[in-house]
């Protein structure tokens, strides 16, 4: 893959009709996954055929010219991220912007499944920070959650990303008699560890099946009933997201809680997401995406594509339709548009 010259922002900053400054892009690079996770996808999930999918170096034109524009943060997500081929490589060329000074950071979600493998490339590449999907440490309920997932490489992928020096956060989606019970060994885990927990409420993102409704349980609950054996002190940091933090006085270790049904963040949106494909999703929450792809292929340098970026922040909703119909699901799935 070539490697372009660094970028520093050179045009005005993205500002949403709301006043929203846009500085954080969230970037799917592969809608294929080696797990089925059943709040994720469906069983047998249908992918986009490979001509569809951007390339590296069309994924590297595309985040670059983002940056160019004032995104400070980069998160590569999926489907799984350490799933498509050549992904140390789009890390490595991608951290000539951090070294020039246009991004603050590049980070990953991940299942963690191939982590034992990459953790290290991946720090010397430039990673430094990586969440880590992981719901329980059952192993049993967790192939149940993840439909073909081995807990035990998750974990290996968890100590290796440590040993490389990354800071990893674990992510937990909570479902009513799914892992509800779990949230104290999760805790534990993570902050036996030197991580964060972040919990996270339950989207109706991608037509799955199943009744996500039935299992959707409301975060206000897990802190209440956590209450009853921690005290939980609410923390005035943000990570540049949607979690709001507390530090758990007994551990000293952070908890995260993501909450876009019971608690909307929309006010605060600083996001955009790019699906494997090339189309910006200017909301989570919403169908609508822009086709930046057809201009990317379409093009010799970025004029095209930073006023196609322009046209497409100005579309961007004040927020999701969660609130008005919780689990009318997106038919977009998660693995296309990057968590």
């Amino acid at each position: 893959m070539s490697h372009h010259r660094a970028v520093v922002a050179d045009r005005p900053a993205l500002v949403d009709p709301f006043g929203r400054h846009i500085d954080y892009l969230r970037v799917s690079v592969t809608d294929r996954c080696n797990y089925r996770c059943t709040y994720c996808m469906g069983d047998h999930p249908t992918f986009l055929p490979k001509a569809e999918v951007l390339d590296l170096d069309e994924l590297d034109r595309l985040i670059s010219a983002f940056v160019r524009r004032g995104i400070r943060r980069v998160r590569l997500t999926g489907g799984e991220p350490l799933a498509r081929r050549g992904i140390v490589g789009l890390v490595a060329g991608l951290a000539r912007h951090l070294d020039g000074g246009g991004l603050d950071e590049i980070t990953m979600t991940t299942n963690g499944s191939l982590l034992d493998r990459f953790a290290g490339d991946l720090a010397a590449a430039g990673l430094r920070r990586v969440n880590v999907s992981l719901d329980t440490l059952d192993p049993a309920r967790f192939a149940d959650v993840t439909r073909r997932g081995d807990l035990a490489e998750v974990l290996a992928g968890i100590a290796a990303a440590r040993a490389a020096g990354l800071a990893v956060k674990i992510n937990a989606v909570v479902q009513t008699g799914v892992n509800d019970g779990a949230i104290d060994d999760l805790l534990a885990f993570a902050h036996d560890g030197g991580m964060d927990l972040a919990l996270i409420e339950t989207m109706p993102i991608g037509r799955i099946g199943g009744d996500r409704a039935a299992r959707h349980l409301t975060l206000d609950r897990v802190r209440a009933d956590l209450e009853r054996r921690f005290t939980l002190i609410d923390l005035p940091e943000r990570s540049g997201g949607p979690a709001r933090y507390v530090r758990v006085r007994e551990t000293g270790g952070r908890i995260a809680f993501i909450t876009p049904l019971s608690h909307g963040f929309c006010g605060e949106c600083n996001r955009v997401r790019i699906t494997c494909d090339g189309r910006l999703t200017l909301c989570l929450g919403r169908e609508s995406a822009v086709d930046l792809r057809a201009v990317l292929r379409g093009s010799e340098g970025d004029a095209a594509l930073s006023a196609a970026i322009d046209a497409a922040i100005a579309r961007k909703p004040q927020g999701h339709d969660f609130a008005h119909a919780p689990f009318a699901a997106v038919a977009r799935g998660m693995n296309l548009t990057g968590g």
